[in-house]
């Protein structure tokens, strides 16, 4: 924080900074989250918006905006002024994925941002009900190729979940058929009440569900295995190739917000994620606690951009599915 200031204060007598950038955050702030109901991107979004509260002595709102594959938030912060008051927190779907299905955005996913940080990085896991005749990725398979068809639920067309359910349908030559919803909470409560077979869910919900008895995880994507849930096997362990992607959060901020403000976000959002109960959430998230650079953001999003179409081509996914 001294650093900082001290960094602004020179910067300000050297005529560098506009009079509103001198004293940032001088108005309440405000993340954009694209999920809610419960989902882990509206939870860590009020964790941290705690925690750069008490750090900038400034309000920070949380303003979710699910729906649309992610849409409806990401252009809403590309839109915004660019003055750091406004950020959008989300996963690859928004501008990766999005942008891979949908060349027709009514944002530019590299044009219209500019990258602060990515905060962690993890996969999510398939579950059913406790009564599901079935505990694993295969069983699930089996069972689907005998029965004729299961029904299995996402938090969005093109989101990671999506990609990774068709990619196990072309595969197995098994019949599963995605059903889109707006939030996690949403498709998780149509499987609780028996309208579909089984759901993705992030490691923390699929914990808070699995140790209340609700519900069994059968596998998880990604590199590995999570700490919090490490008696679930990933994809790869269980014989199915391809699904080793994993999946992150990060946060962005409108293109053309001055270097001092992205400076500013950077510093806030790399020390908030090294704090030990911040690492902890982001953990118990099933995530890995990360807070990397613009620089190191926009790199693995270059990485990921042509693994996730080569996925996409793989699984044969359209938005429409």
């Amino acid at each position: 924080m001294i650093r900082r200031r001290e960094w602004l204060a020179a910067a300000a007598a050297a005529g560098a900074l506009p009079a509103w950038a001198q004293s940032f955050p001088a108005r309440p702030v405000r993340i954009v989250p694209f999920g809610t109901g419960g989902g882990p991107i509206d939870a860590l979004a009020r964790v941290y918006g705690e925690k750069l509260a008490a750090r900038w002595g400034q309000p920070v709102i949380v303003d979710p905006r699910p729906g649309a594959s992610g849409i409806i938030a990401a252009d809403a912060v590309a839109k915004a002024a660019p003055d750091g008051l406004t950020v959008l927190m989300t996963l690859p779907l928004t501008h990766v994925n999005n942008a891979i299905l949908m060349p027709k955005l009514p944002y530019d996913p590299v044009k219209d941002f500019q990258p602060l940080s990515m905060l962690a990085t993890g996969g999510p896991m398939v579950v059913a009900r406790t009564d599901a005749p079935y505990s694993n990725i295969k069983e699930l398979v089996a069972y689907a190729r005998q029965k004729g068809r299961l029904t299995y639920g996402t938090w969005g067309n093109g989101s990671a979940a999506h990609l990774f359910g068709e990619l196990l349908k072309r595969q197995t030559g098994a019949d599963l058929v995605h059903v889109a919803y707006k939030s996690e909470a949403a498709a998780h409560t149509d499987m609780f009440g028996g309208n579909i077979d089984f759901a993705w869910a992030n490691p923390s919900t699929a914990k808070a569900h699995s140790q209340a008895g609700k519900l069994k995880v059968l596998g998880i994507a990604g590199t590995s295995r999570v700490s919090t849930m490490p008696n679930v096997p990933t994809f790869k362990e269980q014989g199915f190739q391809g699904f080793d992607i994993d999946s992150w959060i990060g946060v962005y901020a409108p293109a053309k917000t001055p270097a001092p403000i992205v400076d500013a976000w950077v510093a806030a959002l790399r020390e908030t994620t090294e704090m030990p109960d911040v690492r902890g959430k982001l953990v118990t998230f099933g995530f890995e606690p990360l807070g990397n650079t613009p620089a190191q953001f926009m790199e693995r999003y270059k990485a990921d951009y042509p693994r996730t179409a080569e996925l996409i081509k793989a699984a044969g996914v359209t938005m429409e599915q």
